[in-house]
Parts: structure tokens; C-alpha cells; sequence
């Protein structure tokens, strides 16, 4: 039996926040003919496509969108949050922490993560120097995830998220 059910908006790994269209049973090429397995068909909300993901055992993390109570305590919690600066000489150390962290698909995992970024990036330009491509580019992901949710949760647009946040705890975004 489904965990989740159709029209149900759930995050799925590092897609995001994605709609369960349906739940089917089909044939994978990779099983026999008679062999059936049920998947959910998944629609991305902020990316293109479709989405088929077996739904026992499912292959990809999933767990349903917070609440706006939720939301809302995330962003309560920012100025608090614990923030690591990750320094690593070697850019695979580097990606392989990054990955660790946002592996962890907890809202407050990726909120320290986001949090860290901005700091180390606020600490180089006050240092007139810029962070590296690594670091942009895992702050831009985690971003889109964190902020696509947040949008759901609290049914505003996505490109308002960081207003919304500075609005709600008076710093900037």
C-alpha cells in the first residue's frame, strides 16, 4: 500500500517539492514481463518533466511538505540557527561535505547549510574576495530546494520567499 496518495505534494531528493499525479502499476524494462510494481508519477512543480519512482521500496528519499506552522518556526529559528563554515584545501573535501549536509533533506539541515554559505561569502566579500564556484553552486541548490518548500508550505510565489523572510525576521535576505 502507498505511503503517500494522489494529489499529494511531497519532496522528492534533490528535485524538490513534486505533485503525485497518479499511482500505477507498470512494467519496468528491467523486470520480467509478468513482473508489476506500483510507482507514483511524479510532477515536478518547479522543474520540467515527469517523474517514475517505484513506491515500495522507494529509490529516492521522500517525505511529505512541512506545514506552514512549520515554515514559519524554520524561519523563526534563523537568527539561532548554528552556523559551520566549511574551509577544506581540497575541492573534493569540500563537495563531499557540501553533499553530506544536504543529503540530510531535513529543512533545518538545509537551512544551516544555506546559513553557512551566506556566512563564508559575507566573510570574503568583507575581505573583498569572492567563495568558490562549489560553494555558489551548492548555496544555489539548497536554496531552490529550501525556498521551493517554503513557497508551497506557505502558498506564496517562490521569488518572494526571501522577502517574506526578511519581512518576518527583519534581516535581510
Amino acid at each position: 500500500m502507498p505511503l503517500y496518495g494522489i494529489g499529494d505534494l511531497i519532496v522528492y531528493g534533490h528535485t524538490g517539492v513534486c505533485k503525485i499525479e497518479d499511482i500505477a502499476l507498470l512494467t519496468p524494462s528491467s523486470l520480467p514481463e509478468r513482473d508489476t510494481q506500483l510507482y507514483y508519477i511524479l510532477k515536478p512543480l518547479y522543474q520540467k518533466g515527469t517523474i517514475y519512482t517505484p513506491a515500495d521500496p522507494p529509490k529516492v528519499f521522500m517525505r511529505p511538505v512541512m506545514s506552514p506552522d512549520e515554515a514559519n518556526q524554520l524561519i523563526d529559528c534563523i537568527p539561532a540557527a548554528p552556523t559551520e563554515i566549511f574551509r577544506c584545501k581540497s575541492l573534493p573535501e569540500l563537495k563531499r561535505r557540501y553533499r553530506e549536509a544536504s543529503l540530510a533533506y531535513d529543512c533545518n539541515s538545509l537551512m544551516s547549510l544555506v546559513l553557512s554559505i551566506r556566512k563564508k561569502k559575507e566573510e570574503a566579500e568583507k575581505q573583498k574576495k569572492k567563495i568558490g564556484q562549489i560553494d555558489l553552486r551548492f548555496m544555489k541548490q539548497t536554496e531552490d530546494l529550501l525556498f521551493g518548500e517554503l513557497a508551497v508550505s506557505l502558498g506564496i510565489p517562490r521569488d518572494t520567499v526571501p522577502a517574506y523572510i526578511s519581512q518576518r525576521i527583519s534581516i535581510l535576505w
